[in-house]
């Protein structure tokens, strides 16, 4: 879907181990107090992804940037791992750089995680969070098999590269409900199922099989602060997402924070527009999302 003629300005901003990219669809000085900013991000899913969604946000300013070791926002040491609590930084300093009070907040995976590690610490930033399908592994029954596979994935990455770790990843995503012991013990996928490459090219600094698979899943939720936070945070999963994995961690979260995740349309990548490669149902995701953020 081709986006509409709004302006759009790129900047950066220096933070410990990364220059940050970031852009600004439209005139921050548009945003009002029941209207912000609206920051959109993912990760490691960088800015590129949220062209579709923000083209539907044309009422107010958009932001979106690239998570650190993503694209344009390229780390001192790539083959570095990224944490929640960094991303959780990077997210207020780039807030704090905009100059406005308070941005609305939309994260998806592992932009989700990172946006609750940012509300629990600055919830003063941000007016309504909207938390989609964060995978924080810690918070559902069988934790203990879903972060060895996680941990599984991340040696494979190391020992055989991308593909036979991708194909890993994707099998755990796709996997619909509690995992038993034996998910650990069934054979390897095979790569060229999923399109993928089953020679190991020798790099190591995929953004997320090597930055951030490890660190985000293990994070967990800060409830206390979630829960007395001045922000009005709201877990949302994907209507046709089941029993995956993300979308049983968005349950998960919701009930520890006392409140009922909303149900958005699509899947785990509901507000693509071919972005990727990946075709969600972008139009509906934005129309609900509108509906939740007002």
């Amino acid at each position: 879907m081709p986006e509409p003629a709004t302006s759009i300005s790129t900047h950066t901003l220096d933070t410990p181990g990364v220059t940050l990219t970031y852009d600004v669809r439209g005139d921050l000085a548009d945003a009002t107090p029941d209207r912000p900013a609206l920051f959109l991000m993912a990760s490691p899913m960088g800015a590129t992804g949220f062209g579709t969604l923000a083209s539907h946000f044309t009422d107010r300013p958009v932001v979106t940037y690239d998570p650190r070791g993503v694209e344009r926002s390229v780390k001192d040491d790539p083959t570095s791992e990224s944490t929640p609590e960094q991303h959780a930084d990077d997210l207020h300093r780039i807030v704090a750089a905009l100059g406005v009070d308070r941005v609305d907040l939309f994260g998806s995976s592992g932009g989700a995680v990172n946006g609750l590690a940012f509300v629990a610490h600055h919830p003063e930033q941000v007016r309504v969070f909207v938390a989609h399908e964060p995978p924080a592994v810690t918070v559902v029954p069988d934790a203990e098999v879903a972060l060895a596979a996680n941990d599984d994935i991340g040696a494979t990455y190391q020992k055989e590269g991308t593909g036979p770790a991708m194909a890993k990843f994707i099998s755990l995503v796709m996997q619909e409900g509690p995992l038993s012991a034996s998910y650990l013990e069934q054979p390897a996928p095979d790569p060229a199922m999923f399109g993928l490459p089953t020679e190991d090219d020798g790099s190591r600094d995929d953004p997320l099989l090597g930055q951030n698979n490890r660190t985000c899943v293990r994070h967990e939720p800060d409830v206390a602060a979630l829960r007395s936070a001045s922000t009005r945070v709201v877990l949302a999963r994907g209507e046709e997402s089941g029993q995956q994995l993300a979308a049983r961690c968005t349950d998960g979260i919701a009930a520890l924070l006392g409140t009922e995740p909303v149900v958005l349309p699509g899947d785990h990548a509901g507000f693509l527009g071919g972005e990727y490669g990946q075709t969600g149902k972008p139009e509906a995701f934005a129309q609900a999302l509108r509906r939740v953020l007002d």
